[in-house]
């Protein structure tokens, strides 16, 4: 259980913060980058809640509480048991990947196929998907920067993977299932 009763700790003043096993590291170190970003994914997704119909937010809220389980699991390098509390480690599941998925495909099963790239934009809502996309990309790549150093969950990368595309299916969606979307046309302002 977390317990929060304390806000500041003074104990990140010198640019170190510590993992959820207890050890300290810089907080540009590549794990912290990795967290950090979902981190920044999870608020983004709380803007675009903003502007969900009762339907989608209730995905989102899921999706909201899943990158928590995410920045769990990146925070904390192996053993995969804490030797203290005796417990496992809360890691991201195959089965977290498989909604995802199942998801794309039944608001993907709702969409004509694009013939052009989709430019971020549309409805609020779709505005808001992008940049959850966009940010959800950013956390991947940090999240693959940090498996080419250290061990991690293959099923975050997985789920890291699913949720960009996610966002995208789902901004879709929002702008009228696909008819409003603003398409790239190449070269229109040459």
């Amino acid at each position: 259980m977390v317990v929060l009763n304390r806000i500041y700790t003074r104990t990140g003043d010198a640019g170190e913060t510590a993992l959820s096993d207890g050890s300290r590291v810089s907080k540009a170190d590549l794990r912290v980058a990795a967290y950090g970003t979902v981190d920044e994914t999870n608020a983004t997704l709380g803007l675009a809640r903003l502007h969900a119909p009762d339907d989608i937010d209730a995905a989102l809220a899921r999706i909201q509480n899943d990158l928590f389980d995410l920045g769990a699991d990146l925070s904390r390098p192996a053993p995969e048991k804490d030797p203290e509390a005796g417990y496992p480690v809360l890691r991201m599941v195959a089965a977290q990947v498989d909604r995802l998925e199942a998801e794309i495909d039944a608001m993907n099963a709702r969409l004509t196929p694009l013939r052009s790239f989709v430019l971020p934009g549309g409805t609020a809502l779709a505005a808001h998907l992008h940049l959850c996309r966009t940010v959800s990309r950013r956390a991947e790549r940090c999240t693959v920067e940090l498996a080419a150093h250290d061990a991690i969950n293959p099923d975050a990368l997985r789920y890291l993977n699913r949720l960009s595309d996610w966002f995208f299916v789902a901004a879709r969606i929002a702008n009228d299932e696909g008819r409003a979307d603003v398409l790239w046309v190449p070269g229109k302002n040459r």
